[in-house]
Protein backbone atom coordinates (compact mmCIF):
# COMPACT_ATOMS: atom_id res chain seq x y z
CA UNK A 1 0.00 0.00 0.00
CA UNK A 2 3.14 2.20 0.92
CA UNK A 3 6.46 2.30 -1.15
CA UNK A 4 9.59 4.59 -0.36
CA UNK A 5 12.19 4.78 -3.05
CA UNK A 6 15.32 5.70 -1.92
CA UNK A 7 14.20 8.79 0.13
CA UNK A 8 16.77 11.61 0.98
CA UNK A 9 17.24 14.04 3.28
CA UNK A 10 18.95 16.81 4.87
CA UNK A 11 18.61 19.77 7.32
CA UNK A 12 21.09 22.52 6.32
CA UNK A 13 24.54 19.96 6.50
CA UNK A 14 23.30 17.46 8.22
CA UNK A 15 22.15 14.11 5.96
CA UNK A 16 19.60 12.32 7.83
CA UNK A 17 18.00 9.85 5.53
CA UNK A 18 20.93 8.89 3.17
CA UNK A 19 18.43 7.05 0.46
CA UNK A 20 15.33 4.96 2.19
CA UNK A 21 13.55 2.10 0.40
CA UNK A 22 10.67 0.30 2.14
CA UNK A 23 7.32 -1.05 1.25
CA UNK A 24 4.17 -1.49 4.47
CA UNK A 25 1.12 -3.80 2.65
CA UNK A 26 -2.50 -2.97 4.14
CA UNK A 27 -3.47 -4.29 7.21
CA UNK A 28 -0.04 -4.42 8.42
CA UNK A 29 1.46 -3.48 11.78
CA UNK A 30 4.83 -2.18 10.57
CA UNK A 31 7.18 -1.43 13.53
CA UNK A 32 10.30 1.68 12.58
CA UNK A 33 13.16 0.68 15.41
CA UNK A 34 16.42 1.94 15.92
CA UNK A 35 18.69 4.24 18.17
CA UNK A 36 18.08 7.87 18.57
CA UNK A 37 19.48 9.73 15.77
CA UNK A 38 18.79 7.17 13.16
CA UNK A 39 15.94 9.12 10.83
CA UNK A 40 12.66 7.35 12.11
CA UNK A 41 10.90 10.39 13.25
CA UNK A 42 12.00 12.38 9.97
CA UNK A 43 11.02 9.50 8.07
CA UNK A 44 7.17 9.39 9.78
CA UNK A 45 7.01 12.73 9.06
CA UNK A 46 8.08 12.68 4.95
CA UNK A 47 5.13 9.44 5.19
CA UNK A 48 2.83 11.58 6.67
CA UNK A 49 3.38 14.61 4.10
CA UNK A 50 4.18 16.69 7.06
CA UNK A 51 7.77 17.26 5.33
CA UNK A 52 8.93 16.40 2.08
CA UNK A 53 11.67 14.84 1.06
CA UNK A 54 15.09 16.24 -0.58
CA UNK A 55 14.48 13.44 -3.52
CA UNK A 56 12.80 10.02 -3.48
CA UNK A 57 9.07 9.12 -3.80
CA UNK A 58 6.75 8.04 -1.27
CA UNK A 59 3.99 6.04 -3.37
CA UNK A 60 0.52 6.05 -1.51
CA UNK A 61 -2.15 3.39 -2.51
CA UNK A 62 -0.20 4.41 -6.22
CA UNK A 63 -0.23 7.84 -5.84
CA UNK A 64 3.21 9.81 -5.83
CA UNK A 65 2.92 11.99 -3.36
CA UNK A 66 5.54 14.40 -4.72
CA UNK A 67 3.04 15.21 -7.49
CA UNK A 68 0.47 16.98 -5.17
CA UNK A 69 0.38 20.80 -4.80
CA UNK A 70 0.50 21.62 -1.09
CA UNK A 71 -3.30 22.09 -0.49
CA UNK A 72 -4.15 18.89 -2.24
CA UNK A 73 -1.16 17.60 0.27
CA UNK A 74 -3.17 18.99 3.22
CA UNK A 75 -6.68 17.27 1.49
CA UNK A 76 -5.00 13.88 1.38
CA UNK A 77 -3.32 14.15 4.49
CA UNK A 78 -6.80 14.91 6.14
CA UNK A 79 -8.43 11.80 4.55
CA UNK A 80 -5.91 9.24 4.57
CA UNK A 81 -3.62 9.15 7.74
CA UNK A 82 -4.07 9.53 10.87
CA UNK A 83 -1.55 10.88 13.24
CA UNK A 84 -1.06 10.21 17.20
CA UNK A 85 2.33 11.26 18.89
CA UNK A 86 3.88 10.61 22.47
CA UNK A 87 2.05 13.51 23.44
CA UNK A 88 -1.78 13.45 22.61
CA UNK A 89 -2.31 17.45 22.04
CA UNK A 90 -5.58 17.17 23.26
CA UNK A 91 -7.15 20.17 23.14
CA UNK A 92 -7.73 21.16 26.94
CA UNK A 93 -11.45 23.23 26.42
CA UNK A 94 -12.86 20.73 24.56
CA UNK A 95 -14.30 17.03 25.89
CA UNK A 96 -13.65 14.09 24.70
CA UNK A 97 -15.70 13.90 21.69
CA UNK A 98 -15.09 17.23 20.94
CA UNK A 99 -11.31 16.66 20.44
CA UNK A 100 -12.67 13.23 18.17
CA UNK A 101 -14.91 15.54 16.00
CA UNK A 102 -12.14 17.50 15.08
CA UNK A 103 -10.66 16.29 12.09
CA UNK A 104 -14.21 15.29 10.67
CA UNK A 105 -15.09 18.59 11.10
CA UNK A 106 -12.49 19.87 9.09
CA UNK A 107 -12.94 17.05 6.50
CA UNK A 108 -16.66 18.75 6.37
CA UNK A 109 -18.35 15.69 8.11
CA UNK A 110 -22.04 16.56 9.24
CA UNK A 111 -21.92 17.03 13.34
CA UNK A 112 -24.43 14.13 13.19
CA UNK A 113 -22.22 12.07 11.67
CA UNK A 114 -18.94 13.20 12.86
CA UNK A 115 -20.88 12.53 16.57
CA UNK A 116 -22.24 9.20 15.78
CA UNK A 117 -18.50 8.13 14.31
CA UNK A 118 -16.98 9.75 17.34
CA UNK A 119 -18.89 8.29 19.85
CA UNK A 120 -18.68 4.47 17.77
CA UNK A 121 -14.60 4.95 18.23
CA UNK A 122 -15.22 6.32 22.13
CA UNK A 123 -16.58 3.45 23.00
CA UNK A 124 -14.78 0.43 20.91
CA UNK A 125 -11.79 2.04 23.01
CA UNK A 126 -13.37 1.48 26.25
CA UNK A 127 -14.03 5.43 26.82
CA UNK A 128 -18.08 5.65 26.30
CA UNK A 129 -18.45 6.63 29.76
CA UNK A 130 -15.89 9.30 29.81
CA UNK A 131 -17.49 10.87 26.25
CA UNK A 132 -18.04 14.56 27.49
CA UNK A 133 -15.01 14.47 29.92
CA UNK A 134 -12.43 16.92 29.83
CA UNK A 135 -8.43 16.01 28.95
CA UNK A 136 -7.95 17.05 32.71
CA UNK A 137 -10.56 14.77 34.07
CA UNK A 138 -9.01 11.98 32.03
CA UNK A 139 -5.73 9.38 32.90
CA UNK A 140 -2.72 9.35 30.74
CA UNK A 141 -3.56 6.31 29.14
CA UNK A 142 -7.15 7.44 28.59
CA UNK A 143 -6.02 10.34 26.91
CA UNK A 144 -4.02 8.35 24.14
CA UNK A 145 -6.57 6.69 23.37
CA UNK A 146 -9.11 9.64 23.30
CA UNK A 147 -5.86 10.39 20.74
CA UNK A 148 -6.33 7.12 18.86
CA UNK A 149 -10.30 7.73 18.41
CA UNK A 150 -9.03 11.08 16.96
CA UNK A 151 -6.58 9.54 14.81
CA UNK A 152 -9.45 7.28 13.37
CA UNK A 153 -12.18 9.51 12.70
CA UNK A 154 -11.62 9.99 9.13
CA UNK A 155 -11.51 6.66 8.31
CA UNK A 156 -7.80 6.79 7.29
CA UNK A 157 -5.55 4.54 4.74
CA UNK A 158 -2.84 4.52 7.43
CA UNK A 159 -2.21 5.41 11.21
CA UNK A 160 1.33 6.93 11.87
CA UNK A 161 2.42 7.11 15.47
CA UNK A 162 5.92 8.50 17.07
CA UNK A 163 6.66 6.63 20.31
CA UNK A 164 2.69 6.48 21.31
CA UNK A 165 3.50 4.92 24.27
CA UNK A 166 6.52 6.65 25.43
CA UNK A 167 4.64 9.05 28.17
CA UNK A 168 2.84 5.67 29.37
CA UNK A 169 3.32 3.19 32.20
CA UNK A 170 3.68 -0.40 31.49
CA UNK A 171 0.56 -1.29 32.31
CA UNK A 172 -1.09 1.35 30.26
CA UNK A 173 1.35 0.97 27.35
CA UNK A 174 0.76 -2.56 27.10
CA UNK A 175 -3.16 -1.80 27.24
CA UNK A 176 -2.46 1.02 24.24
CA UNK A 177 -0.21 -1.74 22.42
CA UNK A 178 -3.24 -4.38 22.30
CA UNK A 179 -5.54 -1.83 21.15
CA UNK A 180 -3.51 -1.17 17.83
CA UNK A 181 -4.11 -5.02 17.39
CA UNK A 182 -7.59 -5.38 17.64
CA UNK A 183 -7.85 -1.92 15.71
CA UNK A 184 -6.07 -3.81 13.37
CA UNK A 185 -8.00 -7.21 13.03
CA UNK A 186 -11.52 -5.11 13.38
CA UNK A 187 -10.85 -2.35 10.64
CA UNK A 188 -7.88 -3.96 8.98
CA UNK A 189 -6.09 -0.83 9.51
CA UNK A 190 -2.47 -0.15 9.27
CA UNK A 191 -0.31 1.20 10.97
CA UNK A 192 3.38 2.39 10.87
CA UNK A 193 4.71 3.01 14.47
CA UNK A 194 7.89 4.12 15.66
CA UNK A 195 8.92 3.17 18.85
CA UNK A 196 11.67 2.06 21.55
CA UNK A 197 9.36 -0.36 23.02
CA UNK A 198 10.99 -3.55 22.46
CA UNK A 199 7.84 -5.65 23.16
CA UNK A 200 5.44 -3.46 20.69
CA UNK A 201 8.04 -3.92 17.86
CA UNK A 202 8.39 -7.95 18.25
CA UNK A 203 4.61 -8.19 18.35
CA UNK A 204 4.23 -6.30 14.98
CA UNK A 205 4.07 -7.55 11.04
CA UNK A 206 6.99 -6.16 10.35
CA UNK A 207 9.99 -4.30 11.38
CA UNK A 208 11.85 -1.56 9.70
CA UNK A 209 15.53 -1.48 11.42
CA UNK A 210 17.16 1.83 10.64
CA UNK A 211 20.35 3.08 12.04
CA UNK A 212 22.48 5.66 10.65
CA UNK A 213 20.27 7.46 8.03
CA UNK A 214 19.09 3.90 5.98
CA UNK A 215 16.77 0.94 6.26
CA UNK A 216 19.29 -2.23 7.45
CA UNK A 217 16.63 -4.61 7.58
CA UNK A 218 13.13 -4.95 6.89
CA UNK A 219 12.32 -8.22 8.51
CA UNK A 220 8.32 -9.70 8.65
CA UNK A 221 7.69 -11.62 11.14
CA UNK A 222 7.53 -15.62 11.54
CA UNK A 223 3.58 -15.73 11.09
CA UNK A 224 4.10 -13.09 7.76
CA UNK A 225 6.34 -14.82 5.99
CA UNK A 226 4.21 -18.69 6.62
Amino acid sequence: MIQGRNIQKSYNKLQVLKGVSFEVQRGEIAAIVGPSGAGKSTLLHIIGTIDKPDAGDVIFNNINLSTLSSSELADFRNKNIGFIFQFHHLLPEFTALENVCIPAFIAKTSKHDAEKRAIELLNTLGLGARTHHKPNELSGGEQQRVAIARALINNPAVILADEPSGNLDSHNAKELHQFFFELRDLYNQTFIIVTHNDELANMANRKLHMKDGFITDNILTPQEQA
